[in-house]
């Protein structure tokens, strides 16, 4: 990350930017204001004009983190639109995002975003879309969408936090079971559907 040659021409992007940079290298532990500012070569409080301390940064950073997931999962899923094979894209388009940026991933699905947010409500609405687009044959109530998304989401994520844990121990591909778990969320949106 370049750093602001004056601390007045720091922008909440250059903040969210050197906040990301440092997650993607460090980790966890890098997400904060002190971290933040010794990135850039600044003082702690000239951060507090662009965020409000580190619940603010860490807000900002997972609405950035999940801007350049969607970004990643629609290059991923592009064309497609069979339920089943977009289904699938997904599923493997997250599991590669959260193998490719561990600690991203890991902070983007620790945050609750709130549907009342004016932030974060383009966050979860962009999610319901692409269930939406993905199930728009199905016909599905909102209420079921919402099912929907939300056992996609539980299993998906589920999966990969045990697997990033290093939990799935035992005598089998973890590609072969994440495959099995893709196949039955789909028997499941179908039971869905039916009911």
């Amino acid at each position: 990350m370049g750093r602001p040659t004056k601390e007045n021409s720091l922008t909440r992007k250059d903040v969210i930017e050197a906040a990301i940079a440092c997650l993607d290298q460090e980790g966890e532990s890098a997400l904060g204001v002190n971290r933040i500012a010794r990135e850039l070569g600044i003082k702690p409080p000239a951060i507090y004009k662009h965020v409000d301390g580190n619940t603010g940064l860490r807000k900002a950073v997972v609405i950035a983190i999940w801007q350049r997931f969607f970004t990643y999962y629609k290059q991923q899923t592009a064309g497609l639109s069979e339920p089943r094979t977009l289904l699938q894209a997904g599923g493997h388009a997250t599991r590669n995002f959260a193998r490719s940026h561990p600690a991203l991933y890991r902070i983007m699905m620790q945050v609750q975003l709130q549907p009342t947010d004016a932030e974060a409500a383009p966050i979860i609405q962009e999610a319901l879309g692409f269930f939406r687009i993905g199930l728009e044959s199905y016909n599905l109530t909102e209420n079921q969408l919402i099912d929907v998304m939300r056992i996609v989401n539980a299993a998906v994520s589920g999966f990969i936090a045990v697997e990033q844990a290093g939990l799935l121990t035992l005598n089998r591909s973890t590609d072969a079971s994440f495959e099995v778990m893709l196949d039955a969320l789909f028997v499941a949106i179908e039971h869905i559907r039916a009911s």
